[in-house]
């Protein structure tokens, strides 16, 4: 049972939990309709709790709800729920920092002021299910408030939601994706021409610095040591692996293990090969 202390519009209102001083927001079709401070409820199973104690990069969670236009917590809601369903379990906590996201960019967008994201292409490749997840909120704000957002706002949505499933920061997510983007502009360097970001083996090679830079942050190893063969097969790509392996453990600060340079060198010379059927 909860107690009513505002109703924030027809969906959404905020409650105190019986024999608790703890504060909640609760999202529900109608749960806010005609309801008085002080009123007790009880939620039904399709109505979302989201605890106000949380506190994220962007503030506290009691703040930003005071401070956020619900339609934006609805929208929110309803993409983690999207999420949900794709990915199964995930932290709901993001709704506060997400939400207070969208409203910024709704108010930049209307003010005329669009801003760029350089890592969109990028975010969009590493994090494919989280992006097109993401894209409900440009579906959602067309419908709700006559807004279009482009895909440069998607792409940030997208890392929020990735923060969602991975229990992992919004600027850490941004942060990897960025040194990706390094990584792939050094072996564009070394190889001396642009990679074509439409092939299945640039997909791949991004998706496997990804997941390189996962294990290093985690400590996880890679069991089969090729290190040797692929040396002497590839000498260039396994020189130019272990350049970005070194890079990639400045910039995020992680330790890899010499065994990562061979597979990221067999995914540059798959790119390789690709360019040259190509």
């Amino acid at each position: 049972m909860y107690r009513v202390t505002k109703a924030l519009n027809h969906n959404a209102l905020l409650a105190v939990k019986e024999n608790s001083a703890k504060e909640y927001l609760l999202l529900g079709k109608g749960i806010g309709f005609g309801k008085k401070v002080a009123e007790h409820i009880e939620p039904g199973e399709d109505v979302r709790i989201y605890s106000l104690q949380s506190d994220s990069e962007r503030g506290n969670a009691r703040e930003l709800v005071r401070d956020i236009d619900p339609v934006y917590l609805e929208i929110s809601n309803t993409i983690l729920t999207k999420a949900e369903e794709e990915f199964g379990k995930i932290d709901r906590s993001i709704l506060f920092p997400m939400a207070d996201h969208i409203a910024f960019a709704v108010e930049r967008i209307r003010k005329g002021e669009q801003i760029s994201n350089p890592l969109t292409q990028d975010i969009q490749v590493l994090f494919y299910k989280e992006y097109k997840i993401a894209e409900l909120a440009e579906t959602l704000l067309q419908q709700i408030e006559g807004v279009s957002i482009d895909k440069d706002e998607v792409g940030y949505i997208a890392l929020h939601v990735h923060s969602s499933i991975c229990d992992e920061k919004v600027s850490n997510a941004m942060q990897i994706a960025a040194a990706v983007r390094e990584c792939i502009a050094m072996i564009e360097e070394e190889k001396g021409s642009k990679i074509d970001v439409q092939t299945l083996s640039y997909n791949r090679l991004m998706n496997h610095i990804k997941y390189m830079a996962a294990r290093g942050m985690t400590g996880e190893e890679l069991k089969l040591d090729m290190n040797d063969y692929i040396e002497s097969q590839f000498p260039n790509s396994f020189r130019i692996a272990d350049a970005v392996c070194t890079h990639l453990s400045h910039a995020l600060r992680i330790e890899l293990p010499e065994i990562e340079i061979g597979y990221l060198a067999m995914h540059i010379e798959r790119v390789c090969d690709s360019e040259i059927d190509s």
